[in-house]
């Protein structure tokens, strides 16, 4: 993935504005002594992870499919696959049995998503992050603070955990992360990289193994297994209306290329 395009997918989850535009019950659940769940499923709910208290996802965000579930899967993949379905914007980890985890993610904009096939070459918890020499070169005022790095953290771009996705031995600087805008789940929001709701990234590091292989549907393989899918008016996928345009399969950026 070019650095440029590595860049915008950083932009897009680290602004100031972000976080000013995250709910209060996010800081008021980061700060107290007893976290309240606001009835979220019980996976969703607060997360103390060591020094860290992730807070809870709020239900409004898990409408429909978006949450976590073992489902049965049609898919010719062996266990121990992670399948990016881009389309149906969702990620499933292959498990024996014909069976599988299903989890909601935020994709990369048409043309920008990860395509093709790689593996987990590199694990990590609470990863830090360095802005890169162009983005400080384009928007210092924005990353020159973090020049010398950014410590893991709840609102650091790569959330709670991080796969770094290889191809032939090379980082191809596509990652599947955890994120703190939850509002981006089930949306094409990012520049390329996969998100998950931080409790799914913390479940999907624990399955995935060093070496994981992970493969990203084609359109058409995303119709045979999902059916058709749409954007509705607040950019969640659902079925596809006939008369309406279908997305067409956006071509692989350089860095699904290898």
């Amino acid at each position: 993935m070019p650095n440029l395009t590595h860049d915008q997918e950083l932009t897009v989850q680290f602004r100031p504005s972000r976080l000013l535009a995250l709910p209060a019950g996010v800081f008021l659940a980061a700060c107290g002594d007893k976290p309240v769940s606001r009835a979220a499923p019980q996976p969703y709910d607060a997360v103390q992870d060591g020094e860290i208290l992730i807070p809870p996802v709020d239900p409004k965000y898990l409408r429909g499919t978006m949450a976590r579930a073992e489902v049965d899967y049609a898919g010719p993949e062996a266990p121990d696959t992670i399948v990016v379905d881009t389309f149906a914007r969702r990620l499933y980890y292959v498990l024996e049995g014909g069976r599988a985890i299903r989890y909601a993610i935020a994709v990369g904009r048409e043309g920008l998503a990860f395509h093709g096939s790689a593996h987990v070459g590199r694990k990590a918890e609470w990863p830090s992050w360095t802005p890169t020499a162009n983005m400080l070169r384009t928007q210092g005022e924005i990353y020159r603070d973090y020049a010398g790095g950014m410590p893991g953290g709840l609102y650091n771009p790569l959330g709670a955990r991080a796969l770094y996705l290889y191809r032939g031995g090379r980082d191809t600087y596509f990652r599947i992360h955890g994120t703190a805008d939850d509002t981006s789940i089930g949306r094409a929001t990012s520049a390329g990289c996969i998100r998950l709701f931080n409790q799914d990234a913390i479940e999907l590091f624990n399955r995935a193994t060093i070496g994981t292989e992970v493969k990203s549907r084609t359109l058409e393989e995303s119709i045979a297994l999902e059916g058709a899918k749409m954007d509705d008016a607040d950019g969640y996928p659902v079925p596809f209306v006939p008369g309406a345009d279908l997305a067409a399969d956006p071509a692989p950026d350089q860095a699904a290329q290898g």
